[in-house]
């Protein structure tokens, strides 16, 4: 019986691959043998570094600013693609994104450009039946006081997988969602490099810890592989528990 969770032979596309959660579900797709794609922010990717959160080794690198639009739709991507995973996202703290210009810069990452990067890989995946993950938070399921876009847009991510799901299914596109809790990256510093919010933070979650880009790799493989072949709509949360109560 072959393995469900070999990729040998697939084309994968980690939209935000260059850095964080992303970078650990591109390693993820590539150490089970996919040809891996990312896209990032800087010119190249000789521009990120390793301790920064940055593996880009045996990635093929695109440069994009997804936020501007048409910026993506004119990469040169491969005309297939089997899995697309959109990780794409950004915050404002300070109360930023109370202001109409924090907000909508949260909301063009967030939210608009998850929409513009699903629409130009339509093709590519239903030519081969593909799947589409599209990352969000667990701040898609509760209050967050200080940052109303961030929680807003992730919200709008997890409703945007289920009509993606249900307009696609005909194509043979699958579309899930993973919602991420508490993971070290560059968002996450506020409470990650402050050991007293940190140690607050981890004593809500049942499990013990925060999560890893790994663990997120782990789901991301699961959904795009025929495991889930009768999965589409869903958005999982792999959070340790901390939305439990």
């Amino acid at each position: 019986m072959s393995d469900p969770l070999d990729f040998s032979g697939k084309t994968v596309l980690v939209v935000g691959g260059s850095s964080g959660i992303g970078n650990g579900i591109a390693h993820g797709f590539r150490k089970r043998g996919a040809a891996v794609h990312v896209t990032g922010m800087r010119a190249s990717a000789g521009d990120y570094r390793v301790e920064e959160g940055s593996d880009l080794a045996d990635l093929v690198y695109h440069s994009v600013d997804v936020a501007r639009p048409g910026a993506f739709a004119a990469l040169d991507l491969p005309q297939r693609l089997d899995v697309v995973v959109l990780c794409q996202g950004t915050v404002r703290y300070n109360r930023e994104e109370f202001a109409r210009e924090g907000w909508d810069a949260v909301m063009e990452v967030n939210l608009n450009s998850l929409m513009d990067c699903a629409r130009s890989v339509r093709p590519a995946l239903a030519d081969g039946g593909g799947s589409l993950i599209v990352v969000s938070s667990v701040g898609a399921f509760h209050a967050m006081i200080g940052n109303p876009a961030y929680a807003a847009s992730k919200a709008g991510a997890v409703s945007l997988v289920g009509s993606l799901a249900q307009a696609w299914a005909g194509e043979g596109i699958r579309v899930n969602g993973i919602a991420p809790g508490l993971v070290p990256t560059k968002l996450t510093k506020v409470t990650t490099d402050d050991p007293q919010r940190a140690a607050g933070a981890v004593a809500r979650i049942p499990a013990g810890r925060m999560g890893t880009p790994e663990d997120m790799a782990g789901v991301a493989l699961f959904l795009a592989s025929p495991l889930a072949a009768y999965v589409t709509g869903q958005t999982i949360r792999v959070d340790g528990g901390l939305t439990l109560s």
